[in-house]
Order: structure tokens, then C-alpha cells, then sequence
């Protein structure tokens, strides 16, 4: 269970707050054109989207996770070679449909935040 400013202290209970205030938040991104000023493609706007989407649930919100993590038996990079991680990504080359692929997986095995990976794709994806 994460600690949130919620004081949720039920897994489902949090994850339907999550998924509702991050929706909510995700459509004023869109409404109020904050990714149109975003450069595409760079981890510091996955950061600001992310801070955005979880800063009224979570204090971690927009900062790189500082844990190791992992999901069923895949281990996410591991937090010494993360930021390593992250300039290697914002560096990939994104001009053809495979490369943007590729990319993508990277940064999902760098897994940079501690929660709300997911939905962060999601807006990514959108944007």
C-alpha cells in the first residue's frame, strides 16, 4: 500500500481514486493545451505529466522513483542506472514508427516513477 495524501488505506479504495482524479486531471492536459508546449519525446515531459496527473495523490509525484521495482518476475532498471537510463532514452532517435516502438519499451523497462506508469503511458500515447 502506498502512503497518499488521500489517507486511503485500502488498496481498491485508492486505485478508484487514482484512476478517477488522474482522468480528471488528464482531460484538463488536454483542455487547457498544457502538452501542446511540451517538447515530444523527453523524459522531462513525462516528468511534468506525471507530477501533473498524481501531485494531488501522491508526494512523489513528477520525482524519479527511489526504490528498486518489479512487476511479477521483471525487474525494472534498477536505481543506480536509472538517470543513466533516462538520458540514454531522451537521446533515441523518434522518426520512424519502430523507432518511437523502441523507444517506448526502453522507457518502459526504465520505469522512472514509483506508481502511475500506466496511466502516464496512456496521456503519452494520446499526446
Amino acid at each position: 500500500m502506498l502512503d497518499n495524501k488521500l489517507g486511503i488505506n485500502n488498496s481498491t479504495d485508492l486505485a478508484r481514486e487514482e484512476e478517477r482524479i488522474s482522468k480528471k486531471k488528464a482531460v484538463e492536459l488536454f483542455e487547457n493545451n498544457i502538452l501542446d508546449i511540451l517538447e515530444v519525446g523527453k523524459f522531462s515531459t513525462l516528468q511534468t505529466i506525471h507530477k501533473y496527473l498524481f501531485e494531488d495523490i501522491y508526494d512523489f509525484a513528477g520525482k524519479l522513483r527511489n526504490v528498486n521495482i518489479a512487476k511479477g518476475n521483471f525487474r525494472f532498471a534498477p536505481i543506480i542506472y536509472i538517470e543513466e537510463a533516462l538520458k540514454n532514452i531522451d537521446k533515441m532517435p523518434q522518426s520512424t514508427f519502430d523507432e518511437i516502438i523502441e523507444k517506448y519499451v526502453e522507457m518502459n523497462v526504465a520505469h522512472p516513477f514509483r506508481d502511475g506508469n500506466v496511466t502516464l503511458r496512456y496521456c503519452e500515447n494520446v499526446a
